[in-house]
């Protein structure tokens, strides 16, 4: 009797069907979300900080790495050779290296589903057993050997939308990554600022030390030849010992912030030490990108935005519960028996749809996921709103900051010129006799604290470029897929 033609029918049948079925998927359409209604220029930008509307990486015209050296804007050696390091050393970095390996390897294992799963057996057991009519012992052994693969298609879609939430999910600690080193460069360059803004106000100290030490001396011979008081005497001791209580705190402060420097490079406090500097670096000229273009350079917003994705992609997951898994399998193996006796064989083997159960009851639990995953993505919309609100109002602060210190600083060195003059000559006042050293007294004060004040704002703008860098998104530029 030949084979039942109905049979191969029926099986080609059921392919087709899968076939067909295989192209279903049941996560939304997925659209990239809409920038908001965006100005053609950010209003806050002015003399310090130029707009410069192509989309290239922020300062390019102005010197700026168009890669991932955002830091070279500042022209400084020492903040070169440093930045360098955080990329090989920072333990923050490394392990946001190590989250992103495994976000990479969470894709590959979402893929592996695609492909038929195969499983091997084997055994071999040695037995004995006595015989009842004789009472002798006999040995024998069974062995088996089989396999068994098994295959689900991906009908519904649930396992290709497992693979876009993980490739998305990727995408997104790739991002991570990004917006990780850039916190970590930036932290570093706003210590460094910092550091160097200490180190300017340590050498303002002693000079002014000296130069009221040189003042103290002067009243002491005064008092000694009775043109001065003991008051006199006083106060400009009051002075010095003042400024020298500063100039402690400042050194403590600078031994603070290069502990720092030296955990962002991988590096114990320990070990590490800079080298002071006199003077701060000059502000750098900043060209900003125009507002639509910074959505596509902020590495946070692209990281919010491909989470978007795979809360989109995990609604298909948990829609796809709602209908039946089909597995496709097929076993086979063989078994021996081998003994003093007998010795047998045997073979078998099976081909055939298995079709899951599917659940009529479970309680609501699929119901349960579906809204979670809608509420998920949800979530992950207003995130990625928020993400793109506070990247504008970012990049709005350190341009108002940087436009409206510029004025401050041309006007507080004004303030430093004046005061100068002012100290020389209630000096020459004092030595001639012609008023007391109380007026000395205020004039130093206010010299020492319009230098101070001074580089309290120049560090303020270095510092604030740098930030508009950081809100800028760096050198980050947004990739492609990843896989």
């Amino acid at each position: 009797m030949g084979p039942d033609p109905r049979r191969g029918t029926k099986g080609k049948l059921l392919l087709l069907a899968l076939a067909l079925l295989a192209g279903c998927d049941l996560a939304p359409a997925y659209r990239t979300p809409a920038a908001p209604t965006l100005p053609a220029s950010f209003r806050e930008s002015g003399p310090w900080t130029p707009t410069a509307p192509l989309d290239h990486p922020a300062g390019t015209d102005a010197g700026m790495d168009a890669g991932t050296d955002w830091w070279t804007v500042l022209a400084d050696d020492g903040l070169d050779r440093l930045e360098s390091r955080v990329a090989r050393a920072n333990p923050q970095l490394a392990a946001a290296i190590a989250r992103y390996d495994q976000s990479r390897a969470l894709v590959r294992r979402a893929r592996a589903e695609f492909f038929p799963q195969i499983d091997a057996t084997a055994s071999a057991e040695r037995e004995r057993a006595v015989l009842p009519q004789t009472g002798r012992y006999i040995e024998y052994r069974n062995e088996a050997a089989g396999g068994a693969v098994s295959w689900e298609p991906d009908i519904w879609g649930r396992i290709r939308n497992l693979v876009a939430a993980a490739r998305s999910d990727a995408q997104a600690s790739a991002a991570d990554l990004g917006a990780m080193r850039l916190s970590l460069e930036a932290e570093l360059g706003e210590d460094y600022v910092q550091l160097r803004g200490l180190d300017a106000r340590i050498a303002v100290l002693r000079r002014t030390i000296a130069a009221y030490q040189a003042a103290l001396d002067l009243t002491t011979t005064r008092f000694a030849g009775g043109a001065a008081s003991e008051l006199d005497v006083g106060r400009a001791q009051t002075q010095l010992a003042s400024v020298q209580s500063r100039l402690d705190q400042q050194v403590a402060d600078r031994a603070l912030a290069e502990h720092a420097i030296a955990v962002l490079v991988g590096e114990e406090p320990t070990l590490f030490s800079l080298p002071p500097a006199t003077a701060l670096d000059p502000v750098p000229v900043i060209p900003v990108t125009a507002p639509s273009a910074l959505l596509r350079r902020r590495p946070d917003v692209a990281a919010a935005e491909r989470r978007m994705a795979a809360a989109n992609a995990r609604i298909g997951v948990a829609r796809a519960a709602f209908f039946p898994n089909i597995t496709l399998g097929a076993s086979g193996g063989s078994a021996t028996t081998v003994g003093t006796l007998l010795s047998a064989g045997t073979g078998v083997w099976a081909l055939g749809p298995a079709l899951a159960t599917l659940a009529v009851f479970d309680g609501g639990r699929r119901f349960a996921d579906l809204a979670a995953t809608h509420a998920a993505y949800a979530e992950a919309a207003a995130t990625y709103r928020q993400t793109t609100l506070a990247a504008f109002r970012e990049v709005e602060d350190q341009l108002a900051l940087l436009n409206h210190l510029a004025d401050a600083a041309a006007r507080q060195q004004d303030a430093v010129s004046a005061a100068a003059r002012t100290n020389r000559l209630a000096t020459i006042r004092y030595r001639e006799g012609a008023v007391d050293y109380l007026q000395v007294v205020i004039a130093q004060t206010a010299e020492l604290q319009a230098r101070d004040d001074q580089i309290t704002i120049t560090t303020r703008r270095l510092t604030a470029a740098i930030d508009l860098v950081r809100a800028m998104g760096g050198g980050w530029r947004r990739q492609g897929a990843f896989f």
